[in-house]
């Protein structure tokens, strides 16, 4: 078994703990028991940090399950990768919330939120096909989409219905804002171009 499924089980393993229990007091001593491998099998490999910290990508990985229509639009591309990302979570949503809280709680989790993030969102414009070249700089595109998803989170954690509506349209109003400033921003890019030769004739 690589290092990479004895991660992923344990990653597994530990939100099905944290359905019952807080994601903090989990040890790895029990997530091993609980994924039906050996303590033995982490050593060297992971410990409850490693786990910890790939959750996220756990996370992650459910927004390359799909596929993508190229004759869609970026925003409606970006939903649903993004969405197929939300679905993942309420799947183990008991042990995803215990994670969450304890994410947002502890120094170690806040550092790991804010470096996941960026991981998330490069994943989600790349799983979008999205991730070529853009008039938008690359930091303005992460930061603003990083945002959303984290908005979006918000909603998720407070979402009361099975089809995940709260959650949807709380995304589709975060996306259609970046794609407002978006278009504002090549508006302004645009102008600027346009008034440069008049500025040098001055």
């Amino acid at each position: 078994m690589t290092r990479d499924e004895i991660i992923e089980k344990g990653v597994q393993a530990a939100l099905k703990l944290a359905e019952t229990g807080k994601w903090g007091d989990l040890t790895l001593a029990e997530i091993a028991d609980h994924a039906d491998l050996k303590l033995k099998d982490f050593h060297g490999l992971a410990d409850k940090d490693d786990l910890s910290a790939a959750v996220e990508t756990v996370f992650d990985a459910g927004m390359s399950e799909g596929s993508i229509d190229a004759e869609e639009t970026a925003r409606t591309r970006l939903f649903d990768v993004i969405m197929l990302r939300f679905e993942t979570m309420e799947d183990v949503r008991d042990g995803a919330m215990s994670y969450l809280r304890w994410r947002d709680r502890s120094f170690d989790g806040l550092a790991l939120r804010l470096k996941a993030r960026a991981e998330t969102a490069k994943w989600a414009l790349a799983c979008a096909g999205l991730d070529g070249a853009s008039s938008i700089p690359r930091g303005v595109q992460l930061a603003a989409l990083g945002w959303a998803i984290s908005q979006t989170e918000r909603a998720w954690r407070q979402e009361t219905s099975a089809d995940l509506s709260r959650t949807m349209a709380a995304l589709d109003a975060e996306l259609i804002k970046i794609e407002e400033r978006a278009a504002w921003l090549k508006n302004r890019g645009r102008k600027r171009k346009e008034d440069a030769p008049a500025a040098e004739n001055d």
